[in-house]
């Protein structure tokens, strides 16, 4: 299942990288970070609050999940 991760607080290339290791850390998730949009792709059988917890201990916000 895809889902949309709209993120607050991602400034820069760092930032990015550092999202995009959270969320492929977690089992059975491949992720893909847009900086310029503010969004990471999620593909993978995984819950809201796993992806959420995942971005917020990361140090950032979720918007929405779509």
């Amino acid at each position: 299942m895809a889902k949309t991760i709209v993120i607050k607080g991602m400034m820069c290339a760092h930032c990015q990288s550092h999202v995009d290791k959270a969320l492929n850390a977690l089992p059975g998730v491949t992720a893909t970070v847009d900086l310029a949009a503010g969004t990471a792709t999620v593909q993978g059988d995984v819950s809201d609050e796993a992806l959420t917890r995942a971005v917020t201990d990361a140090g950032y916000e979720v918007v929405e999940i779509r």
